[in-house]
């Protein structure tokens, strides 16, 4: 019997799917530091964010024949060598897409009304204070007719456009690979439209854009920092949903202080799971704990997705 340890845990939907398939599925944690031997016991592992299959992992696990990743980026898998070693690698790219954007306009809506800084003060400040908060948060402004700056135009950063389009947005898209600049927008009775928006250059996309949302795989050093922040606009919003260490944390915090940038919202952070004190008490950044693919329907999608996956990988065998 295949043996598979969904170490961070997997939909109820997908773990019965792999079951009926005659597979033993394990969801209760084994920590990081235990894997090394415990994971012995499994023909495969399948993982979230927080559990990393790296080189040494791989190595002391030689009967290791899948790792199958519940999500979009692959970032704490050594997939290269994985495969090398004959290791089959699967994620779930398209299942969690809908659910990051509608977190990215979830902070995107909370920063232009000061939503996250007035819920920090309300429950203090609130009865003492009510008209001094009222006059504080009363410079909002509206989403529609602002201009959209989308750093990757994958799955999730066309689905952050259909949305944008939706509100009334202008849309600036940029990737490092070349992409199809139409996107279906579904409207009132389901009629589809389609719409072509903009493409930019990176710093067509930091000079132009009111707001700027990021959906760019990890890379070796961070995407925005000072020299990116000294282009943008005064009174940019920045949000980031992608991958921790896309903005140099340090310098977005003078950004902010200095005015440059009115708001950040975080969902991913530099040293996960412990972000920098500085970064969560800031009240002009809005935070969440790495929950973009965190709705029930996105978790039920991708565990199917991934059981579909791994039924497919063994059966051909």
């Amino acid at each position: 019997m295949i043996k598979i340890l969904a170490n961070d845990g997997i939909d109820p939907i997908g773990k019965k799917m792999l079951e009926d398939a005659g597979f033993f599925v394990e969801t209760n944690n084994i920590p990081q530091d235990e894997l090394p031997v415990r994971l012995q016991e499994f023909d495969a592992i399948t993982v979230r964010s927080a559990t990393k299959v790296r080189a040494a992992l791989i190595d002391a696990c030689p009967n290791l024949k899948l790792i199958g990743r519940g999500g979009v980026g692959v970032d704490n898998i050594d997939v290269d060598y994985a495969k090398g070693k004959g290791i089959g690698v699967y994620n779930t790219p398209a299942s969690s897409s809908l659910s990051v954007a509608e977190l990215v306009f979830g902070h995107l809506f909370g920063g232009v009304r000061f939503l996250p800084d007035s819920n920090r003060k309300m429950p203090v400040e609130g009865a003492a204070k009510f008209n001094d908060l009222k006059k504080a948060y009363a410079k909002g402004v509206e989403l529609r007719g602002k201009t959209l700056g989308i750093m990757g135009f994958g799955r999730i950063g066309r689905e952050v456009a259909k949305i944008a389009i939706g509100v009334g947005m202008e849309v600036l898209a940029y990737d490092l690979f070349p992409f199809n600049p139409e996107v279906e927008v579904v409207l009132g009775g389901g009629f589809v439209a389609k719409v072509t928006v903009k493409t930019a250059t990176a710093e067509e996309v930091f000079k132009q854009a009111d707001f700027i949302s990021l959906h760019t795989p990890f890379v070796d050093k961070p995407l925005i920092g000072a020299a990116e922040f000294e282009i943008m606009k005064k009174g940019v919003g920045l949000v980031n949903c992608s991958r921790g260490g896309l903005i140099n944390e340090l310098e977005l915090i003078d950004a902010l202080n200095a005015g440059k940038v009115s708001f950040a919202a975080l969902d991913v952070f530099d040293n996960e799971p412990a972000p920098r004190q500085e970064i969560l008490s800031h009240p002009k950044i809005s935070l969440t704990p790495h929950i973009g693919a965190a709705t029930n329907e996105a978790q039920e999608r991708i565990g199917v997705e991934l059981a579909g996956l791994i039924i497919q990988h063994f059966l051909k065998k």
